[in-house]
């Protein structure tokens, strides 16, 4: 369950930043989908403090679609009449082209990726020091130039920015994560009938690398022999998923069924478990906001950046990063109600 603490302090960041709206008119852009839960979190915020909010961010499907819709609009529209401009998720593809459409008014930007971190270090596209990857960190810094404020999701990657891209400290501001209320509360579901009698361990994700789903396929096939237990898997793993007899794997779920999944399940999986990629310490996974709305017991990476809201307790269980076995055996000691390793359970590695 949520501690006082943590909860004052999301809260407290999230209003150093959101009553600095109060009384503006307000143009929310957003090139992700408007259900993301960043943008759900922020539209929100910004409707509870502003005067007026006009969103602009599309609900097709795919990016290219959403990014015409929010060129077009800034084509055909007047921004001279707003007081603030917040644009959310990438601003890299709206600010370095449009900053002249929004120069009366201040601009603040949502950071929640670095695009030169993210194609250079954690998918590894290109060499930082290709021609892409030089590009995109000058797009990424042109971006943050040309920005009022700056929001990261966390103090760990406005660290980052400030190091890499010498964002000044007076211009950064933390928001954390939260997950939409509407969809993801705490609720008692019955599991279905297949797996009511054991032990349901459940990750879902988009699959990118920094996830580290590697260390969640070999933690399955640790467990393989172990009765009782069963892992629920939940995005596109495709073949990497291999044959198992103990996980199932659902492709993608809607978020109002998903949220029904998470909380028939005994313990959510969180993360990040890459131990290589840099992003994977400084970034708390989206998923743990959703699995602490619904106070589901998880377990988290051990990082700088989970460690900002996380502390060891009943809830909140911590595992060394890129550790195949230390988390199956975590997974053990919890599915029995005791301290139990793979060895003294007479598993086979």
């Amino acid at each position: 369950m949520r501690t006082r603490r943590k909860a004052e302090m999301m809260k407290q960041t999230a209003d150093d930043v959101f009553s600095r709206f109060a009384g503006k008119r307000v143009l929310f852009i957003s090139t992700k989908n408007r259900d993301y839960i960043r943008n759900t979190q922020e539209i929100r915020a910004l409707e509870e403090t502003a005067a007026a909010v006009t969103v602009v961010a599309s609900g097709r499907s795919g990016y290219a679609g959403r990014l015409l819709y929010v060129y077009g609009w800034l084509l055909s529209h007047s921004c001279g009449d707003y007081d603030e401009v917040f644009v959310g998720f990438a601003p890299q593809l709206i600010l370095p082209f449009w900053r002249g459409k929004f120069r009366k008014s201040v601009i603040t930007a949502d950071f929640f990726i670095s695009l030169y971190d993210t194609m250079t270090c954690d998918r590894k596209k290109f060499r930082p020091d290709s021609i892409p990857g030089r590009f995109l960190r000058r797009l990424d810094q042109k971006t943050l130039e040309r920005t009022d404020r700056v929001i990261a999701d966390t103090r760990a990657h406005a660290r980052y920015f400030s190091e890499t891209f010498g964002v000044p400290d007076e211009k950064l501001r933390v928001v954390y994560l939260e997950a939409d209320p509407d969809i993801y509360y705490p609720r008692s579901i019955q599991k279905p009938e297949s797996c009511r009698d054991q032990f349901l361990v459940l990750y879902f994700g988009s699959i990118l690398p920094l996830q580290g789903v590697d260390v969640i396929l070999k933690t399955i096939e640790l467990l393989r022999d172990v009765p009782g237990i069963r892992f629920e898997i939940i995005g596109p793993v495709g073949d990497s998923a291999g044959q198992t007899g103990n996980a199932d794997f659902i492709p993608w779920l809607a978020q109002e069924e998903l949220a029904e999944h998470i909380a028939y399940a005994d313990l959510c999986l969180a993360g990040h478990f890459n131990p290589v990629i840099g992003k994977a310490k400084r970034t708390i996974p989206g998923k743990a906001s959703i699995y602490e709305a619904m106070e589901k017991r998880m377990v988290l990476g051990d990082n700088p950046a989970n460690r900002e809201l996380f502390s060891d307790d009943s809830s909140h269980l911590f595992v060394r990063m890129g550790d195949a076995k230390a988390l199956a055996d975590l997974i053990l000691r919890v599915s029995c109600g005791e301290t139990v390793s793979l060895a003294e359970s007479g598993e086979k590695r």
